[in-house]
């Protein structure tokens, strides 16, 4: 079951407002309340009292216990700015836009054995993808194989110290 809450008109930028849900995408409800709560940006007061909204509606409407929640979708799209002008120089005006957040909240439900779990989001950078490759031991040529980070893998191999290397064009240190 999903739960939907709304909030329109908001007026922060939509890109300020982004940062702060950016933040607690795929976290359960109690763990997405406590990053917002000490959070140093003005969003996420607004996202905040929305979610405590969200959380409410499930809990009145629907029967939903908070522990079962996630927040399984956060959207933050443009409103309609408001325009407004500044003076210039030469009597010319320069128009502003004061930009507008419309916030779309969607709770879901834990289910089931999911339920004592945890969700994350998927990862995927380099140290995280790691490749199973081939490692041969010493000891009689045994097969063994296990999972190295790309890191790893990728990491520069150091040189001799006594190597003569050309460092400018006509010298050689």
């Amino acid at each position: 079951m999903e739960i939907i809450a709304e909030l329109n008109y908001l007026r922060i930028a939509p890109r300020k407002v982004r940062l702060a849900a950016g933040l607690i995408r795929g976290k359960r409800v109690g763990e997405a309340e406590r990053e917002l709560q000490f959070l140093i940006k003005r969003s996420s007061d607004p996202l905040l009292k929305l979610l405590k909204s969200a959380v409410a509606n499930a809990t009145h409407n629907f029967n939903l216990q908070k522990d079962n929640l996630y927040i399984s979708k956060i959207t933050v799209d443009g409103g309609s700015p408001l325009k407004r002008t500044r003076p210039r120089a030469f009597g010319r005006a320069f128009p502003i836009k004061k930009r507008t957040s419309h916030i779309t909240l969607i709770l879901g439900e834990i289910k089931g054995s999911r339920a004592g779990k945890r969700q994350k989001p998927e990862k995927t950078g380099p140290v995280e993808r790691a490749k199973e490759i081939e490692i041969r031991e010493g000891d009689g040529g045994k097969k063994r194989f296990g999972k190295t980070p790309l890191v790893e893998k990728l990491a520069p191999t150091r040189k001799p110290a006594n190597v003569i290397r050309r460092v400018f064009q006509r010298k050689v240190v």
